[in-house]
């Protein structure tokens, strides 16, 4: 059996134009000979630009009736794969403007057959003529996925992904309709034990990718929305602890000296986190975990970050010989912007992680 009849190819698509069929046809001169395309909710002209399956007998087109968005029209492609599909091995997804050459989608198939893993095809940012826009925002997300989530992906936006049939039923878990679901899919991977494989592949930008659907800012909120949900929840949750702290701190200090640290530390995160755990639970994470077992893990971190956070606050206040409650305060805040990334982290893949139900080691 070649690569070919273990692979199917998804096109997601929104009014697309005459490129469209062209990516199809270089993907059928490749070999592939299954292509799901799905047409989400594109108007009445642009029908035309959809491939007739008489003509192509390789593909399949599923159609949303009204704009769904790309997340939903993958998600609508991998459940018709797995109902449809259970002789083939995995997917790729493929971007229909013509930015992804069927070489490249086969070198990532193959890489996911030999592998296991899922696969990004990863473009080359620094070249000269990748849009700046293009070149700053995916520097940035990277960035931020490297430090907040621990992932050490090269391009965070890439549609070449290839990924094995066994994992298609924990992405239809993934939240999001539209492009954050992408990002979704790949914050995902950590909670899942998913292991990831780049392949560089040809960087390719047409007009300045003039007829990509993405919108900069609105769709920007929505890929980042997880961690901008999360900053708000701390922002809020902090500001409380720190406020309770700075209050408590200027009644007690008198009374308890250098234990003051440690029991305002105390009271103030037993205030602020009961109000950060049911925003995180409900509104971020949006976990269906008994609040229990949630609640468990979830203080078991607080206690360790509580004791790490006074713990440093008293040995730098000491340190530095340092009295004042505000600057104790200041510090306390330095302290906990540190420890608010490694919670992020802990959070999302323990505390509030979905099930692991299938997972890959």
């Amino acid at each position: 059996m070649s690569i070919f009849q273990k692979i199917t190819v998804i096109i997601p698509s929104l009014n697309p134009d005459e490129k469209l069929m062209k990516v199809i046809g270089g993907l059928e001169d490749e070999g592939f000979d299954d292509i799901i395309v799905v047409n989400d909710g594109s108007a009445k002209d642009k029908l035309v630009n959809f491939p007739d399956p008489k003509e192509h007998p390789s593909c399949t087109v599923l159609t949303h009736e009204v704009n769904r968005g790309k997340g939903a029209a993958l998600k609508t492609a991998f459940e018709y794969f797995l109902k449809n599909r259970t002789d083939r091995l995995g997917v790729v997804t493929v971007d229909g403007d013509n930015q992804h050459r069927p070489k490249d989608v086969k070198s990532c198939a193959e890489k996911m057959l030999e592998s296991s893993a899922l696969v990004l095809g990863v473009r080359d940012f620094d070249l000269p003529h990748v849009p700046k826009r293009s070149r700053v925002g995916n520097k940035i997300t990277s960035s931020v996925f490297r430090v907040c989530c621990g992932l050490k992906i090269s391009d965070t936006q890439t549609g070449l992904r290839a990924l094995p049939s066994d994992i298609l039923p924990q992405m239809l878990e993934v939240s999001g309709d539209r492009f954050e679901y992408e990002t979704n899919m790949l914050l995902s991977l950590g909670t899942y034990g998913i292991r990831y494989e780049e392949v560089t592949i040809e960087t390719i930008y047409i007009e300045e990718n003039q007829t990509s659907h993405f919108r900069p800012v609105r769709d920007s909120i929505r890929i980042y929305s997880l961690i901008l949900k999360f900053i708000a929840s701390s922002i809020i949750s902090s500001g409380l602890d720190l406020l309770i702290f700075f209050i408590s701190h200027l009644l007690l200090e008198g009374v308890l000296g250098d234990s003051a640290t440690f029991v305002c530390t105390f009271i103030a995160r037993a205030v602020s986190s009961a109000f950060n755990f049911i925003i995180n639970k409900k509104k971020v994470f949006g976990s269906s975990a008994s609040i229990g077992s949630t609640a468990v893990k979830y203080y078991a971190l607080v206690v360790a970050i509580m004791l790490i956070s006074s713990g440093s606050v008293w040995s730098l206040g000491n340190l530095f010989n340092i009295s004042s409650s505000f600057v104790t305060t200041l510090i306390k805040a330095v302290v906990d912007i540190i420890l608010f990334i490694c919670s992020f982290r802990i959070q999302r893949e323990w505390v509030f992680a979905a099930s692991k139900k299938g997972e890959k080691n």
